[in-house]
């Protein structure tokens, strides 16, 4: 009898801990993907209608500008390329078009910027004054845009269609330390990821509670500390897990699958609900899969203090 009452009780407590993770997950779903956008840039044609559907991403290919690759940055492209062409069914090639925003083509872009030294804030303004006429994103003309994190990223909705804009330092020709290896896949990863999904920043104000997603960041008052300084990036990897968490992939899962027309929709937290198991077994077998191990954090829910 004891053996029973043991088994009992360990299928209850497995019962409770997947229906702890499975409320989790929806809270975190809705506080990412629930919302409406109440800003846009100054100056931007208001005409220009702007839909929220992560799914317009599958079929999209990654063009590569400035600086080409360094081996680390590579591994974590080549791992997301994986992982997108596995959950969305269709590939992501990738290219390097040279220093300038030019040589990418007009179709589905996403542009990713590299860089290694100080901001290329020129080439961010000649990347956006090229977007605006390639895509009709009706921006103002001549402005300046200049980086205000080591990584950023954004999607810019025109007459001729949408493009994603992300810029993110990678270290420099020289090999890189392990706190540098796991700062510049870190910011990497998240950029992508938002860009693929268009999940929001959740802040997180309680140390002591586990984290769930690469989203929540916990606030950190870094001041003036150069973004190459070993401290601001202790500090950038001690507010938000390293890599993907699996309720990550669980919402890559969920967008692509969607019927949704948007993806930030009150919808879309009905269907993730309503094939919360399905997208739970997906996500575990994609979370497991070595090929996409350089993205993912295996203890998201871990300590996040960098030593």
């Amino acid at each position: 009898m004891r053996v029973v009452r043991l088994a009992f009780m360990l299928i209850f407590a497995g019962l409770a801990a997947q229906a702890d993770q499975r409320e989790d997950y929806l809270d975190m779903a809705q506080r990412g993907w629930s919302y409406e956008l109440r800003t846009t840039m100054i100056g931007r044609d208001m005409a220009i209608p702007v839909r929220i559907n992560g799914r317009d991403m599958a079929g999209a290919a990654l063009c590569v500008v400035g600086e080409k690759p360094h081996p680390e940055t590579r591994t974590v492209l080549n791992a997301f390329r994986g992982l997108i062409g596995d959950i969305y069914g269709k590939p992501l090639p990738m290219r390097f078009a040279g220093s300038t925003a030019q040589g990418c083509g007009a179709g589905r872009v996403v542009l990713l910027r590299l860089y290694s030294g100080r901001p290329p804030n020129s080439a961010l303004s000649q990347d956006v004054d090229w977007m605006n006429s390639a895509f009709g994103l009706g921006l103002p003309r001549g402005r300046d845009y200049a980086a205000m994190s080591p990584a950023m990223a954004q999607t810019f909705f025109g007459h001729l269609g949408q493009v994603t804009h992300i810029m993110v330092k990678q270290p420099g020709p020289s090999t890189p330390g392990k706190l540098e290896r796991k700062f510049y896949r870190s910011i990497l990863v998240e950029e992508l990821f938002q860009s693929f999904t268009f999940g929001m920043d959740v802040l997180k104000f309680d140390r002591d509670a586990r984290f769930v997603s690469k989203l929540q960041e916990f606030p950190v008052n870094m001041g003036r500390m150069p973004w190459s300084s070993r401290g601001f990036m202790r500090a950038i990897l001690g507010s938000n897990p390293v890599g993907l968490c699996r309720f990550d992939v669980f919402m890559l899962h969920a967008v692509a699958q969607s019927p949704g027309a948007q993806t930030n929709a009150p919808e879309f937290i009905d269907f993730i609900d309503a094939n919360y198991e399905r997208l739970d077994a997906l996500s575990a077998e994609s979370f497991a899969d070595a090929r996409f191990a350089p993205l993912m954090d295996p203890e998201c829910a871990a300590d996040r203090r960098v030593r």
